[in-house]
């Protein structure tokens, strides 16, 4: 049977473009230019898959899918924007679309997205629309247009709301706590959002501060304290560098995932857990395991919901959205209102390699913004910037960068250098003074290429 097409989208020209589309790929297209028109051909009419509009003369898309939804329940949908807006994606996705695809569109991956929803319709005959009883509100962070990060956005909208954990993965500075609260503010979970820093925390103190411990459980424990698990009551406990968990809290982490209780340190009653974990790492987790430095079933118990980050040199296409929504940040904490760039800056910052992915480019504008002073941000003032930043140590200090305008990634590095030359290069002591574990510290030596007092 030949698929029927029906194009919501008021731009006549547009959708005759579409309709011709998909007749060259042997398909019937009907194109109609409002919401009540699309309601009134679906009534009438089968169709196999609908192509819609966010913006049209008498409503809104996305506020007409519920109705649609209601006429016909598995009918596929694609939502059309000339927003490069993953908030309404995700919205969108929840409210029941299958997909969407930003203006302008480029026919090829049209036709690779139109292919794919029809042939998932074709075997599940099907398409599950996510439950809509906690409508959320506006969320903040997740920026882009690229494909990576629609799949992401997609990912949030469809998963957010069941109770299976996350894992969450991608390179340092890539986003995964803004993602974490993502798929809490669309979890409708009435409680917190508690997130913990695992290679922030030495390991004496992180089991502590996960599982909460009674008075008197070791030197120093004058009181009963909770722990996140109990904080994060009724809501999503979020674990930052998961691979940093040593070998007897992954124990007792993957107790808490599979019977749900656990007992505060020194305690012996039993405490239930209801609390979504979502965690995220850096690493491999995978290879990690074949290391035999993380538990397997961990690794299974947390990787039931799988969101990847991708680099930002792997969504250079999203640097210019980026870009202009962090100078909005930026422009406020400096107190610049109007602070603007030229499109040849712009131009520059999608050439730069990124190692520190949207942290790096966050930090770069920042500089830039300060040495514009009044004016715009212009390619000059990014020379020099946007690379990997350099090791620390005599060299780095001499640089003309006044001190406190360098990176986040030369300040780490530098207090971590003056850290160990005070301990002599003693690696347990500086760890506790800068309360990282010490497979931390051991990775951050050799991401700043640090020396150690006499070795």
């Amino acid at each position: 049977m030949t698929p029927h097409v029906l194009i919501v989208e008021d731009d006549v020209a547009l959708g005759q473009m579409l309709a011709l589309q998909f007749e060259d790929q042997g398909m019937q297209a009907t194109t109609v230019g409002s919401c009540a028109r699309a309601v009134a051909a679906l009534s009438d009419n089968g169709y196999d898959l609908v192509l819609l509009d966010q913006q049209l003369p008498d409503g809104l898309g996305i506020d007409l899918l519920p109705r649609l939804r209601a006429l016909t329940p598995d009918l596929p949908v694609i939502m059309m924007t000339g927003r490069h807006d993953l908030e309404l994606a995700i919205e969108a996705i929840k409210t029941g679309a299958t997909e969407f695809i930003h203006k302008p569109i480029q026919a090829a991956e049209l036709d690779r997205l139109v292919k794919r929803v029809l042939t998932t319709q074709r075997l599940a005959r099907q398409t599950a629309a996510v439950p809509t009883a906690h409508p959320s509100g506006p969320t903040r962070g997740l920026i882009g247009r690229s494909s990576a990060m629609l799949a992401v956005s997609k990912e949030i909208a469809l998963s957010a709301q069941s109770q299976a954990s996350v894992l969450i993965s991608g390179e340092s500075g890539t986003g995964k706590e803004v993602v974490a609260r993502l798929f809490h503010q669309h979890s409708g979970r009435p409680g917190a959002f508690v997130a913990v820093n695992c290679a922030a925390i030495v390991d004496t103190l992180l089991e502590s501060e996960l599982f909460g411990h009674e008075r008197g459980a070791f030197t120093g424990a004058v009181g009963r304290k909770l722990g996140k698990l109990e904080l994060a009551r009724n809501g999503t406990l979020f674990l930052d560098e998961i691979a940093e968990l040593a070998p007897q809290l992954q124990a007792k982490l993957l107790r808490v995932l599979q019977e749900r209780v656990f007992e505060r340190v020194g305690g012996t009653e039993p405490i239930h857990s209801d609390a979504r974990l979502v965690a995220a790492s850096n690493r491999d987790l995978l290879a990690e395991v074949h290391a035999g430095r993380f538990r397997e079933d961990l690794l299974y118990r947390l990787n039931v919901v799988s969101v990847r980050l991708p680099p930002l040199r792997e969504r250079r296409e999203d640097i210019p959205l980026l870009t202009h929504a962090l100078l909005e940040r930026i422009a406020h904490r400096l107190g610049r209102p109007g602070l603007s760039i030229v499109n040849a800056a712009v131009e520059r910052l999608c050439t730069l390699p990124w190692p520190g992915n949207v942290r790096e480019l966050e930090n770069v504008l920042t500089q830039a913004a300060v040495h514009a002073r009044r004016g715009p941000i212009t390619p000059d003032l990014l020379d020099g910037r946007g690379g990997t930043p350099p090791p620390a140590g005599p060299a780095a200090r001499d640089t003309d960068t006044p001190p406190l305008l360098r990176t986040l990634d030369q300040v780490e590095a530098e207090h971590i250098q003056r850290v160990l030359d005070h301990t002599g290069g003693h690696k347990g002591r500086t760890s506790q003074i800068l309360g990282i574990s010490r497979p931390a510290l051991d990775r951050k030596i050799h991401k700043y290429h640090l020396a150690l007092p006499g070795h």
